[in-house]
């Protein structure tokens, strides 16, 4: 199975991409944990279907030492006992972030309330940004098809 884009091998594509790298390095760079930027990623990739930003991002995150028991448990999060309530928060506005066609008024005045219990004003920033961005990689990858299941952690580094 083969993309029906190569992303790094077409000028415009490999431009944009080096933009919204950008922005993701950013959003590295604030306080908000890594782990939790990691779970946020996963779940959005989950629920969007994209199997190769899910496969990067279980494997980022087991290499930079996330459990197993957690990584397998992101799926079914409001059932587990596994995260944080931070964490939970997080993975309830990156759902509702990434669904937002799916209810008419985006995301809950009640998960933005939750969330802002447990990040300041700058982690939310980059919550959001982060929530919006691995949105638009996994769009990019569903729509070339990407496959997963290759990805070496670091390997766009």
């Amino acid at each position: 199975m083969s993309a029906r884009l190569e992303l790094f091998g077409n000028e415009t594509a490999s431009k944009f991409l080096k933009y919204i790298n950008s922005a993701g390095r950013v959003l590295h760079e604030t306080t908000l944990p890594a782990a939790t930027q990691e779970l946020v990623k996963i779940r959005a990739s989950q629920t969007n279907g994209c199997g190769f930003c899910t496969d990067m991002h279980t494997k980022d995150a087991a290499h930079a030492g996330e459990t197993s028991v957690r990584l397998n448990l992101v799926a079914a999060w409001r059932e587990a006992t596994v995260f944080t309530e931070a964490e939970r928060a997080a993975l309830e506005l990156a759902e509702q972030g990434t669904r937002t066609a799916d209810a008419a008024g985006g995301v809950t005045d009640e998960a933005w309330a939750n969330a802002a219990k447990h990040y300041d004003e700058d982690q939310l920033a980059a919550l959001v940004g982060l929530i919006a961005l691995i949105n638009t990689y996994n769009r990019m990858n569903v729509i070339i098809q990407q496959p997963a299941g290759d990805y070496q952690p670091g390997q766009f580094d």
